[in-house]
């Protein structure tokens, strides 16, 4: 039995809980807002495979289609042995985006559920201060136990992410000042 499992069979031990959580991390990234929002990437688009951490405790990302720019649109998120929709319902070019999770079916819903989060983008010094925020239900108790646990994951998880979207923007301001003439 995985981990996952397990935890989801302790999940189902208690009530769901209705209180949403959201967890933030904010990251300088050398690179202005407009060529941020170009990079932007979800989790299940950042092409490194996920940190061990992240793969014992969630999902393993394949792929998603849609275009996370546009207000209204469904992003289908494909996970190995699962799913996951997000509908834009902010998107402020170099700015804000903002998405609610609609379905989640990847198999720790009674361990958590995932509500939205957003990105937001602000110009700063050198680049760009990016804010992403998660908001998520956590199911498992006791809670002041648990929520530490879950902070530590989304903040893992953050940071792959960001991390991921600041290799993402080297290789593309590398490959453009490579493929740049040159006087």
């Amino acid at each position: 039995m995985t981990l996952v499992r397990l935890l989801a069979r302790i999940g189902r031990l208690f009530s769901r809980n209705e209180k949403s959580e959201a967890v933030q991390t904010t990251v300088h990234l050398d690179a202005s807002p407009s060529a941020v929002w170009r990079g932007m990437l979800f989790y299940e688009e950042v092409p490194q495979r996920t940190v061990p951490i992240l793969r014992l405790f969630l999902p393993v990302p394949i792929s998603t289609e849609g275009d996370k720019t546009l207000v209204d649109a469904i992003i289908k998120c494909k996970y190995e042995g699962g799913h996951l929709e997000k509908r834009i319902t902010v998107a402020e070019p170099a700015s804000l985006v903002r998405f609610d999770v609609t379905v989640q079916h990847l198999g720790i819903e009674d361990c958590i559920s995932m509500t939205g989060g957003s990105y937001t983008i602000r110009p700063e010094a050198g680049g760009s201060e990016v804010v992403l925020t998660t908001q998520y239900r956590g199911h498992l108790r006791p809670r002041f136990l648990c929520r530490p646990f879950e902070h530590y994951l989304a903040h893992r998880m953050h940071r792959y992410i960001l991390d991921g979207m600041r290799e993402a923007l080297s290789a593309r301001a590398y490959a453009l000042e490579a493929g740049s003439p040159t006087n």
